[in-house]
């Protein structure tokens, strides 16, 4: 059976739940349901001699967890005389047996159920008379690994996830990221790694903090393996949402993966792999949301530990987590003598250009710019993603940049690179195709300038181009007379007081000398200003859309006046012929 007629046949299950749950919900059943009757069929050959190894162990008074591995030699196994053949054959106790039998599973298998909460469905479905039903037809699907490879069931399971996360699309966002985004993403990550990926037996880690139902993992894992069937890649991850956690973890089973790399929690106050760090990062955290729930762990960690810390160089403003994200992914870069790392993230606006010199913001910028960390910053179109329609940037950064990235960014303005979708999902009206990804992963991997229309798409810029220096200007105080007040002691005696009223700020650009913008720009309009060197402050923002703005000229005033004067007459018209 294909794949697409297997997800077809599974998808049927679908009939018999309609009108006892509503069509958002259908995950909930179909999703632990297919991953039980995985199990199920992966573990049949092995089933009796863990049966036995089980009962042998216990006798001698050991622990028989690491035999039963041994056994089973899939990571899982379950020490249950029943499966779900066995199920069918007693219609009136199915909902004893089948929690019965779901308790048997290792811990790490019994763990992704509890947190699918499937205990909840198993009532559900036996209190509207349908349990027996529906495990029957699950009974009947062949999921043994001779029919269905794990790369196979790996996307049956992916086109599930998909589509019930199209049907709830309402809040499908926060655990799901549009494919082809994804696709992008591993793309720029893996673009200029072509020698090392391809050769034999390459052994690459591959981690999302924000792993959602695992989309990002998956992708970047069929990637590496289509262009190098004999690399290992290795998946890690980090889930808050518990159901999201659960699918993720799931299909990370059933592809073979390590599920124990895969851990839940909040990556931000309670990182699940400390330590550890990885080859290649994907992450889409959730945008805009505050992090006021973790603030007084977060703060203890910045202040506390400093650099030697996540969030070293500062925090953003409560109301907006992303760049704390950011600063997560940059610590757990493996370090370049090591052969470094490359990370992608999606982010909205704000972290371009939110906050001041000084500000939390600006000092995470600064932080990434100055140690030239940023490789590119892609803009995507806006009305990508789920449950929002607002513009969004995917950021690629590296400690291992190619000699001719290092000191540079790349700024590629992919607005324009979109296609309307069929069907509208949530806030998703648009997607790239595959033409659209082709020509953006071009623009980065050739790392130039370049115009589409007569418009510029893709612009290189130098770290220090981001930067400014935000000077303070001083005027002084002058009293009724217009005399200027002088201080009367201390180390300022006799020099002017500065009216605060007056006082002003200027942005410097860096690569610009202060006192050579202050006569030219300041002095001609205040002769009496000065600066307060002491009060100057090194800000950073990336204007993304300012770089990319080509001005159009309004058209000719005769020619507007003429329009006008077309609609003034049509109107004329129209009146006339009401009264006539």
């Amino acid at each position: 059976m294909n794949q697409q007629a297997l997800s077809s046949f599974i998808w049927s299950v679908a009939d018999l739940l309609r009108g006892d749950y509503k069509q958002s919900e259908y995950g909930k059943v179909i999703l632990p349901f297919t991953v039980l009757r995985r199990l199920d069929c992966v573990l049949e050959t092995s089933k009796a001699a863990v049966l036995a190894e089980n009962d042998k162990q216990k006798k001698e008074g050991l622990n028989p967890e690491q035999y039963l591995l041994n056994k089973t030699k899939v990571g899982f196994y379950n020490t249950s005389p029943l499966d779900m053949k066995r199920l069918m054959g007693d219609q009136d106790h199915i909902r004893e047996n089948l929690y019965s039998y779901i308790g048997e599973f290792a811990p790490a298998v019994r763990d992704i159920f509890e947190r699918f909460e499937f205990h909840i469905q198993i009532d559900r479905l036996a209190r509207a008379g349908l349990l027996y039903q529906v495990t029957e037809k699950f009974t009947n699907i062949d999921l043994h690994p001779e029919a269905v490879s794990n790369g196979q069931m790996g996307l049956v399971f992916e086109e599930l996830i998909r589509k019930f996360a199209e049907i709830s699309n309402e809040t499908a966002g926060e655990h799901f990221t549009p494919r082809e985004v994804i696709r992008l993403m591993v793309n720029l990550l893996f673009i200029e790694d072509d020698e090392i990926l391809s050769k034999q037996h390459v052994v690459r880690t591959i981690y999302d903090p924000t792993a959602g139902t695992g989309g990002m993992l998956s992708i970047a894992g069929e990637y590496l393996e289509e262009y190098n069937p004999s690399a290992r890649p290795t998946m890690f991850g980090q889930e808050l949402n518990d159901e999201s956690y659960a699918i993720c973890k799931a299909d990370m089973l059933i592809k073979g993966q390590e599920v124990g790399n895969i851990i839940p929690g909040n990556t931000l106050s309670e990182d699940g792999h400390p330590h550890t760090k990885f080859d290649y990062m994907l992450s889409n955290p959730p945008f805009g949301v505050e992090w006021k729930k973790v603030e007084k762990e977060i703060r203890k960690e910045h202040e506390t530990q400093g650099y030697n810390g996540r969030f070293g160089p500062g925090l953003p403003r409560v109301s907006d987590g992303s760049l704390l994200f950011l600063l997560h992914l940059i610590s757990k870069m493996r370090p370049a003598k090591d052969g470094g790392s490359r990370f992608g993230i999606v982010l909205n606006g704000s972290p371009l250009f939110t906050g001041g010199a000084g500000s939390g913001e600006s000092e995470i910028r600064r932080y990434v710019l100055e140690n030239d960390l940023v490789e590119a910053i892609i803009g995507l179109p806006t009305d990508m993603f789920y449950n929002t329609g607002i513009s969004t940037y995917v950021w690629i950064l590296s400690n291992r940049k190619p000699e001719h990235r290092k000191g540079k960014v790349q700024l590629i303005d992919a607005s324009s690179f979109w296609q309307k979708m069929r069907k509208s999902l949530g806030s998703k009206r648009k997607e790239l195709s595959d033409e659209h990804i082709a020509e953006i992963t071009r623009l980065f991997g050739d790392c130039v300038e370049a115009e589409k229309d007569g418009k510029p798409i893709s612009r290189i810029f130098n770290n220090e181009d981001f930067g400014y220096r935000t000077i303070t200007v001083e005027r002084p105080l002058k009293d009724a007379q217009g005399k200027v007040v002088l201080h009367e002691k201390g180390k300022l005696r006799g020099k002017p007081q500065t009216d605060a009223n007056l006082r002003d700020t200027e942005n410097v650009p860096l690569n610009e000398d202060a006192e050579s913008y202050f006569k030219r720009e300041v002095l001609p309009h205040a002769p009496d200003a000065w600066i307060d060197h002491d009060k100057t402050k090194v800000g950073y923002e990336i204007p993304f859309n300012r770089h990319f703005y080509v001005f159009e000229p309004p058209r000719p005033l005769a020619e507007i006046d003429a329009e006008l004067k077309q609609c003034t007459d049509r109107i004329l018209t129209m009146i006339a012929g009401l009264s006539a």
